[in-house]
């Protein structure tokens, strides 16, 4: 995670999920700081119209009385692998803070290692949601190709991160543009690394929740926060099938 900015409810209603289904949980951030999301979106005016919900806050709360976010793991720790978890969760989040771990080539070296680890047959998944996905998507291989080349995904859809963005500009700026105003959508940037957009990229633009899992890797990923209870209780289902395949 970075060390502020992912959205509340992307973050902690999977952590929910994942506690409730008895998984361990722990948390990576650069140096090791105890993670925050994005105070818009859990309190004042944008909370109540446009962040969390009254549950996701709450779950938020219980997950910051959670001993391991309180002490996460160190992603620039030597020695440091993703290899030691069954499953990778990348949430999203629009504050800029997120470019924290979009941005990183050591992430980007973690995931190169990890990613192919995900083919199917294996008992190692990933999943990520809206700018989460971007997050995977940037890191690339020698040949100049994303790991995701192949894969089948979706992410936050354009007209979604238009809409809010326009919607906002006047009062927020360009707060929900995360590499600033004028800057590729998540859409477009995430689509840009796939051989073949037009059957690799599947998207809705309806509210109900949605998510795409790859029929080749253990991949799944969720669009915006609607989807986040969905991706939670599917990727839990993901890691089960697969660890008792292994």
């Amino acid at each position: 995670m970075a060390d502020y900015g992912h959205d509340p409810t992307e973050t902690a209603v999977p952590y929910m999920a994942f506690k409730e289904a008895n998984m361990q949980v722990s948390f990576v951030t650069e140096k090791g700081k105890s993670p925050e999301c994005d105070a818009r979106m859990l309190t004042g005016w944008t909370q109540k119209l446009l962040g969390a919900n009254q549950e996701a806050c709450n779950a938020y709360q219980k997950m910051r009385e959670d001993e391991a976010i309180k002490k996460p793991l160190s992603w620039t720790n030597d020695g440091f692998s993703f290899d030691q978890f069954d499953v990778l969760f990348f949430p999203g989040g629009h504050e800029k803070g997120v470019r924290q771990v979009i941005d990183s080539a050591v992430v980007h070296k973690l995931l190169l290692d990890y990613f192919p680890k995900t083919r199917k047959p294996s008992n190692k998944s990933i999943a990520a949601i809206c700018h989460g996905v971007l997050a995977v998507s940037e890191s690339i291989t020698p040949n100049g190709k994303s790991i995701l080349h192949d894969v089948t995904t979706t992410t936050l859809p354009t007209t979604f991160e238009g809409t809010a963005y326009w919607g906002t500009r006047l009062f927020l700026g360009d707060y929900y543009k995360t590499y600033g105003a004028g800057s590729a959508s998540v859409e477009t940037s995430v689509k840009k690394r796939l051989d073949d957009p037009s059957k690799q990229y599947r998207s809705s633009l309806a509210s109900s929740p949605f998510v795409v899992q790859d029929e080749n890797y253990n991949y799944i990923s969720g669009r915006f926060p609607a989807d986040a209870a969905l991706l939670g209780q599917e990727t839990i289902k993901l890691v089960r099938e697969v660890c008792k395949a292994a």
